[in-house]
C-alpha cells in the first residue's frame, strides 16, 4: 500500500496562504505562482495550496470539515504555540485544554481550514 505524504488545501489565495504557511510552518516554499504553493517539510511530507476557483472538477465542500495536525512534544510546548499563534492574531477556535488523546487547541488558517495542535496523552484520562 501507498503511504500518503501529500495534502492540498483549496484556497482562496495561495499567495496569502502561502506567507501564513511560511510563517506557521517556518520555511518557505519551493514553488509559488498566484494559483499554487508548495511547501516540502523536513520529513518530505508536501502541502499544496491550491486556487479553489482552478481545481477541476470544482471543489463542492467548505473549508473546516478536516483538520490538518501539528504534534508537539509537550503540553508547554502546545501552550508556547498557541500563545504565538494568539499574538499573530491567528483565530483560535478552541482555547488548550485536555481532551482524551492528549492536549490540544484548535486554530483556523485565514480560509477556514483547522488546524489542530496536541501533545498525546502518556496516560488515559
Amino acid at each position: 500500500m501507498h503511504t500518503p505524504n501529500f495534502n492540498i488545501l483549496y484556497v482562496a489565495n495561495p499567495t496569502e496562504s502561502a506567507a501564513f504557511y511560511g510563517d506557521i510552518l517556518g520555511c518557505k516554499p519551493v514553488e509559488s505562482s498566484p494559483g499554487f504553493a508548495m511547501f516540502v517539510l523536513d520529513d518530505g511530507f508536501k502541502l499544496g495550496l491550491w486556487l479553489k476557483n482552478a481545481v477541476r472538477p470544482p471543489v463542492s465542500a467548505e473549508a473546516g470539515g478536516s483538520e490538518m495536525i501539528l504534534a508537539c512534544d509537550s503540553n508547554d510546548e502546545v501552550d508556547r504555540v498557541h500563545n504565538a499563534w494568539k499574538l499573530k492574531g491567528i483565530a483560535i477556535l478552541q482555547a488548550p485544554e485536555t481532551m482524551e488523546f492528549g492536549y490540544t487547541f484548535t486554530a483556523a488558517d485565514p480560509d477556514g481550514h483547522r488546524l489542530r495542535v496536541y501533545c498525546v496523552s502518556e496516560s488515559p484520562m
